[in-house]
């Protein structure tokens, strides 16, 4: 909600880019660069998952020619835009007008362009650059839009996100009872409130969210709100938790899930997103059909942390298989 607000307000706080690897001349001839927002921690993530030097700007259109500069005389192979931050059609088109050859992934679900009209407007903009010719290429990290794009005249290319690299986790006491972690910012597609609810029927269990909503009818819940946090402290107080709840109402390929898993602590998902989708055994302890449905949550809750070992064990397996499969996918997408 954060990055479409900020999307919707053009906020332009015009801070300097950041070169993940820090001096520009160490880049060398034919590497592939990412482009990311530095306050959309999602997409933030997804970026540095693939393992390129990443350029971190919050106003793409006020540092386009800096930017196209320095990335002609590093001549890199490929430019990949992810989540498409302010000003990033001003700078695609400068890129392409000097020979830059540039992409874009984009990390949104159908359903939010039907329900906020800023994804909407990124995705038709993206989509005309691409029919233009500026865009040589957009990826989607959602699973089972590819086809239906090209169906209504615009190819795109499926580019699943790859398993998030954890740091160090500094783990915390938080104490008696059952932890139970939900953190996602409290807007209609997260679902948070509902979620809160399933959490009212588990046994002597606290929440743990990022921000509270204002729903008062919650007051006798114990709920701990956290704020937002850096990555680094967000990831260790997910890992700090006994459960961690992500039942949201769409997604495109969600990491909190999967960073969860990484640090040993299983997470109940809704079944929204190909994340564990292909292993049937794991699919059914990991995810809830109804999601907005407490009794049912809870339910599955119940049924996950009865089996959390298998479960952790056989999200580990599968996010090795995962992460091959898209480091694949990844590298034809930007070597096409």
């Amino acid at each position: 909600m954060a990055e479409l607000l900020r999307r919707l307000r053009g906020d332009r706080p015009r801070r300097e880019p950041v070169l993940s690897v820090g001096d520009w001349h160490r880049l060398e001839p034919g590497t592939v660069v990412q482009v990311c927002h530095p306050d959309w921690r999602g997409v933030r993530t997804v970026a540095y998952g693939f393992s390129t030097p990443v350029v971190e700007c919050d106003d793409l259109a006020s540092w386009s020619d800096f930017l196209v500069d320095r990335l002609l005389a590093a001549e890199v192979g490929c430019v990949v835009v992810q989540g498409w931050p302010p000003g990033a059609a001003v700078f695609a088109r400068a890129a392409a007008g000097r020979g830059i050859r540039i992409k874009a992934v984009l990390h949104s679900s159908p359903t939010q362009h039907g329900a906020e009209a800023g994804e909407a407007a990124v995705v038709d903009e993206v989509l005309s650059l691409a029919a233009g010719g500026v865009l040589a290429g957009v990826g989607m990290g959602k699973a089972g839009v590819a086809a239906a794009f090209a169906a209504v005249g615009h190819p795109v290319t499926h580019v699943p996100n790859r398993v998030p690299r954890l740091p160090e986790l500094d783990r915390r006491d938080l104490g008696d009872g059952l932890h139970v972690g939900i953190f996602a910012e409290p807007f209609w597609r997260k679902n948070v409130t509902t979620q809160l609810l399933a959490v009212a029927l588990l046994d002597d269990a606290a929440a743990h969210v990022m921000t509270r909503p204002s729903n008062a009818y919650l007051s006798k819940l114990t709920v701990v709100e956290h704020g937002e946090l850096p990555w680094s402290e967000f990831v260790s107080l997910q890992g700090s938790v006994d459960l961690n709840l992500y039942v949201t109402l769409s997604e495109c390929h969600p990491s909190t899930p999967q960073e969860s898993y990484l640090a040993g602590v299983p997470c109940l998902i809704s079944r929204v997103s190909a994340v564990f989708k292909d292993d049937p055994v794991l699919w059914e302890l990991t995810s809830v059909d109804e999601a907005d449905n407490p009794e049912a949550i809870a339910a599955a809750a119940r049924r996950l942390l009865d089996a959390r070992d298998e479960a952790v064990s056989r999200a580990k397996e599968w996010m090795a298989v995962a992460d091959a499969r898209a480091q694949a996918i990844w590298e034809d997408f930007v070597s096409s």
